[in-house]
């Protein structure tokens, strides 16, 4: 029983793992005497002396604060595996108990109490963790403390990413009896549900367009040209097309060449391509605003656009 079961976890066991499996206190303290097994944590084992392993973090944090689950980011990591944030693989490991609970922290551990955790958990994963969409939501609430564009970036990541779905999100955040600002929540991730698939697109719809009137636009649409499909960031209508340039995506010469591939496609089909970044977008936006309300006239747009309570 005992080699499957620390085969089972990556080698680590728990206090109460091996009183189950027969063993008493002074078996325990003998394995610990000869270094077969080593402490990690109060009540927490390993079977080797060597460096852990991130798995042998994870399950050493949860055997911890048993019953527990890997929590935000920590439970994201598991389920990604070591190509997701290279930090947190170096960092703390987050592990969520019921909210009733009371359990220390201790070093490279944090303990998180959590409101309806047995909804969020998936007690049969190895080690268990809460749901792909209740961490990514723990982890964006927590990232809206610091900036509104933070708290967008982690949504649009895990969409991106093809882990989830802004519906998936969205029931996620109705099977939560508390949450600060639901509202704004459930409109954010609606708006993610509309085609917003980054931080900057989510920022011109939220700044730029829908304040200041412009006209609604098409967003993600699918279109066939010369070199290939291309999905169009925003389209206008009346062939006006705005393509949204993330400082990361299109930091690179080939990137830089894929857009100028794909304006030419646009002038081939006979759009017109206007590129905005985060400057015009963020630092910029009821000017941008103006701007853009004057070529889409130029495009054929009879419509006017409305001063925004930013606006000078």
């Amino acid at each position: 029983m005992l080699p499957d079961l620390l085969a089972d976890q990556a080698g680590v066991v728990s206090r109460r793992q091996l009183r189950a499996a027969g063993l008493v206190d002074h078996d325990v303290r003998r394995l610990v005497r000869r270094r077969e097994l080593v402490a990690l944590h109060p009540g927490v084992y390993v079977d080797h002396t060597g460096p852990l392993t991130w798995q042998q973090r994870a399950w050493s944090a949860v055997l911890f604060a048993w019953p527990a689950a890997l929590h935000g980011a920590s439970a994201i990591r598991a389920d990604r595996g070591p190509g997701y944030r290279a930090e947190e693989s170096r960092g703390p490991v987050h592990v969520a108990i019921d909210h009733s609970r009371r359990v220390r922290s201790v070093p490279l551990v944090r303990v998180h109490r959590v409101v309806d955790l047995a909804t969020q958990v998936r007690w049969n994963l190895g080690p268990p963790r809460q749901r792909h969409e209740d961490a990514v939501l723990d982890l964006a609430i927590r990232a809206r403390s610091a900036s509104v564009l933070d708290a967008v970036a982690v949504l649009t990541d895990a969409v991106n990413a093809r882990c989830t779905t802004a519906g998936r999100l969205h029931a996620a955040l109705g099977r939560r009896s508390r949450v600060p600002e639901r509202l704004w929540w459930q409109q954010l991730l609606n708006d993610l549900a509309e085609g917003t698939c980054s931080v900057l697109e989510h920022a011109y719809l939220t700044r730029v367009e829908r304040p200041h009137g412009l006209p609604r636009g098409e967003r993600q649409r699918r279109v066939v040209a010369a070199s290939g499909v291309l999905y169009r960031d925003v389209e206008h209508g009346n062939g006006f097309v705005v393509e949204l340039d993330g400082r990361i995506v299109h930091s690179t010469a080939a990137a830089w060449d894929a857009d100028r591939e794909r304006d030419l496609d646009a002038a081939l089909l006979g759009d017109r391509t206007t590129r905005l970044s985060y400057g015009q977008v963020c630092d910029r936006p009821c000017e941008t605003a103006m701007k853009v309300a004057l070529l889409l006239r130029r495009a054929g747009w009879a419509g006017q656009p409305r001063r925004c309570p930013r606006c000078p």
